[in-house]
C-alpha cells in the first residue's frame, strides 16, 4: 500500500506521514509548500505541486500511477475564516477546485479510496453544545462552505465509482505529537495564548457572559497525535471496509472553557493565570461547541486519548525546542 498524503508537509499532515512511516508504509507527499515546510515530511519523498491549478489532474494521475498509490489523505486547503470572509472566491478557487481535481486524478486511475480533511466548520452556529453528525449543516463563512461543498462532492463521487471516502470533522485542534512539528500558526486558541505569553502581554478572553460555567466560550481541543490515530483508522477502513461515504466527528467528547484553557497554558509556561485581559465578545461565536464523538468510535475503533493538559504541555514543549 502506498499513501499519497496531499498537504503532508503542514502542521496535521506532516503528523499523519510520521505515523504512517513509523508503520511502515509507503508515502509520498504532495504540497506546493505555500505554507507547509519540506523538512516535516520525514523523508517520505516531495513533489511540489498545486492540486488546484489547472492542469493539475494529469499530474495527479501520473503521481498515482508512477507510485502506485492505493489511496490519498487530503489535508490541502486554505483555512483561515476571515480570510475566506474578505476573499471567497480564492476559498472556492482552492479547496473545491483542488479537491474536483484530486476526485477526478482518482477516478481517472482507479484509486478506491479517499480521506478528506473537513472541519466542524460545517455546522456553523450550532443550536446544541452537544453537536453529533446529524446536527444541521450551516457554515457561517465561505471556509465552512468549502469544506460542505467537498463534502457533497465526495458523497456523489463515491457513489458513482464505487469510492470509499471518509470526510473527517475536526474540531479544535491542537498539541505537537513530537517537538519538531508544533503548530506553526498562530490563529488557534493555545498558540495565542503562547504568543502573547512570550510577548509580555496577557492572554485574552472575549467575552465572560456566556451560559457557561465560568462564563468563557467551550471547546472541544483534540490533540494533533489522536487526530493522526484517526486519520490511520480511517485510512485502514476504507482500504478494507465497503465503497460508500461518511463523514465522522473527530474530537474528545469533552468541553473546555477559554478560562481553562489559559489556566493550563499559564501552568506550563510558568505565568500568572490572574493576569487576563477582557475584551467583549466577537460575532458568531457560539456559547459551547462539544463533538459527539460515538459514530468514529462504532465505525473506526477510534477514540481520543491525550488529556487538555498533555495537549497544552506538548505545545509548549513544541515552542521551547523549535521556535
Amino acid at each position: 500500500m502506498t499513501v499519497l498524503v496531499i498537504g503532508g508537509a503542514g502542521y496535521i499532515g506532516s503528523h499523519v506521514v510520521r505515523r504512517l512511516r513509523e508503520d511502515g508504509t509507503a508515502v509520498v507527499v504532495v504540497d506546493d509548500l505555500s505554507s507547509g515546510q519540506a523538512d516535516r515530511t520525514t523523508g517520505a519523498p516531495l513533489i511540489k505541486l498545486d492540486v488546484a491549478a489547472s492542469g493539475a489532474t494529469v499530474e495527479l494521475a501520473d503521481i498515482i500511477a508512477d507510485h502506485r498509490a492505493t489511496s490519498i489523505i487530503h489535508f490541502a486547503a486554505k483555512k483561515k475564516p476571515a480570510e475566506s470572509d474578505a476573499n471567497p472566491l480564492l476559498y472556492y478557487r482552492q479547496n473545491v477546485g483542488g479537491l474536483a481535481n484530486i476526485l477526478d486524478a482518482a477516478t481517472k486511475t482507479g484509486l478506491r479510496s479517499i480521506i478528506f480533511s473537513s472541519s466542524a466548520a460545517v455546522y456553523g452556529e450550532t443550536a446544541t453544545a452537544m453537536v453529533d453528525e446529524d446536527h444541521p449543516t450551516q457554515p457561517v463563512n465561505p471556509y465552512g462552505e468549502t469544506k460542505l461543498v467537498g463534502e457533497w462532492m465526495g458523497r456523489s463521487v463515491a457513489a458513482a465509482h464505487r469510492l470509499s471516502f471518509f470526510a473527517l470533522r475536526y474540531f479544535n485542534v491542537a498539541g505537537a505529537g513530537w517537538p519538531d512539528l508544533g503548530d506553526p500558526g498562530s490563529a488557534n486558541l493555545i498558540p495565542m495564548v503562547f504568543d502573547r505569553l512570550e510577548a509580555g502581554l496577557a492572554p485574552r478572553i472575549f467575552g465572560t457572559d456566556y451560559e457557561t460555567p465560568d462564563g468563557t466560550c467551550v471547546r472541544d481541543f483534540v490533540d494533533v497525535l489522536d487526530l493522526a490515530e484517526a486519520h490511520i483508522a480511517a485510512l485502514k477502513s476504507a482500504e478494507s471496509g465497503t465503497p460508500g461515504f461518511e463523514a465522522l466527528n473527530i474530537g474528545t467528547g469533552i468541553g473546555h472553557s477559554v478560562r481553562e484553557v489559559i489556566d493550563v497554558a499559564c501552568r506550563v509556561a510558568n505565568a500568572d493565570p490572574t493576569n487576563v485581559e477582557f475584551a467583549p465578545r466577537r460575532p458568531g461565536d457560539p456559547a459551547s461547541v462539544v463533538a459527539t464523538c460515538g459514530r468514529a468510535l462504532e465505525r473506526l475503533g477510534w477514540q481520543a486519548t491525550q488529556t487538555l493538559e498533555d495537549t497544552v504541555a506538548s505545545a509548549w514543549s513544541a515552542r521551547r525546542c523549535c521556535p
